[in-house]
């Protein structure tokens, strides 16, 4: 949906549900049967429950999107604890929500605004936490770590539940609207940037239809516990492109009019690794037509053209079942990673510029005897030290070192730097964490960590970087490493 149209949006829907009674009552079919989704389900509530994390890091407020479960965040119990109703919780995606939560199986939380994305960090509303995480057309650009985060939780056992908007819909004008963020994110990743889901969406704004669902009895997301699926609506939304030779298990759930194979998927599912990816191509589907005071909305949620509240909570929970160590429910091992972590081997394991791990007693170490001694040279010059290692999967890492600056340079210019670096294996490097200079230096010895919990269950190049200008020294002295794993 596009936020800058979107009271004149809400006549356009009017008008397609309309269109659609009146084929079912020409038709001889009954209105009831074919509008009203089937109603969730009251359970008890599950020994182990499926944990969802909702996202609202990345503008889904913005313009006339209310995207959310609830305004009361991270956790929506907080504004009403046994809700019962839609606006028991403020939020056009409250019906979503509350139809979870009123099955006692699910247990919910939202990652608010101003958040990081984060895998394998102790952050409460870290993935690691989480078995579903639904991005409900995201209108910012995830951050490469995020892009990592993202991509390592779905490989490792996540759910990933993508939902788009029409090509134009930017509705926070950052210049990335839901199309352009979602492709990024499938396209310019540390983990698998070749077509990692096979499916691409499409750059289009099909202004209105209702999609239909392919035939099928057994499909998990067709014929879920929360009711059978006949179709959807698009106003104003897109497609995917399906690439099985990309990825085989790409399918089309629910296709344009007009649509088969390949292309016109309107909503498709696919797998990576051992998690699962659910795709929707418009907003206006999850839409409940409630939330907060000043947005236009219009309840596409119950919309009798498509079933979409039982598409919706059946995908939720499919993806919720994905095997794996996606959600955090595989157990790590406590660990220390780095080889010669002290230098007291003379550097074992590591790749140094020749002579900097040294007993030179010009720059004590912390402990021991050795350190490596980065810099100190008084001229244009570049060192570096790097050890490769593989974080694993579902694990929180964090590296750790002792670091002592001294410098003879003067004034608040930053001349000279000391980078901690993250490389994949063809030495591209995927982050810079870290960055000290000449103005941090201090007497003595100073702990610094750094959080690499973003790139569990990949293997990556671990490297510091020195780099002095070409008059004063700034020396740049590091010991006692460690890269802990829990």
């Amino acid at each position: 949906m596009l936020g800058a149209i979107r009271s004149g949006r809400s006549r356009r829907r009017t008008a397609g549900a309309l269109t659609a009674l009146g084929a079912l009552v020409a038709a001889g079919g009954t209105v009831a049967q074919a509008a009203t989704p089937p109603a969730a389900t009251v359970r008890p509530a599950a020994a182990t429950q499926h944990r969802v994390l909702f996202d609202n890091s990345k503008a889904e407020t913005a313009g006339n999107a209310d995207w959310i479960i609830s305004t009361s965040q991270p956790d929506p119990l907080g504004q009403n604890p046994s809700p019962s109703a839609e606006k028991d919780w403020t939020g056009a995606l409250s019906s979503w929500g509350v139809a979870l939560q009123k099955t006692g199986a699910y247990a919910l939380k939202t990652l608010p605004s101003g958040s990081t994305i984060t895998y394998g960090t102790s952050s409460a509303t870290d993935l690691k936490n989480f078995d579903t995480f639904v991005l409900p057309e995201p209108n910012v650009l995830l951050s490469a770590a995020e892009k990592t985060a993202v991509m390592q939780f779905v490989k490792n056992g996540g759910g990933l539940f993508l939902i788009s908007d029409h090509t134009g819909s930017d509705r926070n004008n950052d210049g990335a609207d839901a199309v352009k963020v979602i492709n990024d994110l499938m396209s310019n990743n540390s983990v698998d940037s070749t077509d990692p889901f096979g499916f691409s969406v499409d750059s289009l704004n099909i202004a209105t239809d209702n999609p239909r669902a392919i035939a099928s009895t057994t499909d998990p997301v067709l014929n879920g516990s929360f009711g059978k699926v006949t179709g959807s609506i698009i106003r104003n939304g897109t497609t995917v492109t399906l690439k099985p030779a990309d990825n085989a298990a790409a399918k089309g759930e629910v296709y344009r009019t007009g649509s088969s194979g390949n292309t016109g998927a309107f909503f498709a599912t696919s797998t990576f690794g051992t998690g699962r990816v659910a795709f929707w191509g418009d907003s206006s589907p999850i839409d409940d037509g409630t939330g907060q005071s000043g947005n236009t909305l219009y309840d596409g949620w119950d919309d009798p053209a498509g079933t979409d509240a039982a598409l919706a909570l059946n995908a939720t929970e499919w993806l919720s079942g994905a095997t794996g160590s996606g959600g955090g429910t595989t157990s790590c091992t406590a660990a220390q990673l780095l080889a010669d972590p002290g230098f007291e081997s003379g550097g074992s394991g590591w790749t140094a510029t020749s002579g900097i791990i040294n007993t030179n007693a010009a720059e004590p170490a912390h402990s021991g005897s050795y350190k490596a001694w980065l810099g100190g040279k008084g001229t244009a010059h570049t060192d570096t030290l790097s050890q490769q290692v593989t974080i694993p999967a579902g694990c929180a890492a964090q590296l750790g070192f002792q670091l002592h600056i001294d410098t003879a340079e003067t004034g608040t210019t930053a001349y000279d730097t000391l980078k901690v670096q993250v490389l994949n294996a063809s030495g591209t490097v995927l982050a810079t964490p870290a960055t000290y200079t000449n103005l941090n230096a201090a007497s003595g010895y100073t702990q610094r960590t750094v959080d690499l919990g973003a790139y569990a269950g990949q293997t990556v190049t671990l490297r510091f970087t020195a780099t002095e200008g070409s008059k004063l020294q700034t020396s740049f002295v590091l010991d006692d490493t460690a890269l802990s794993v829990s």
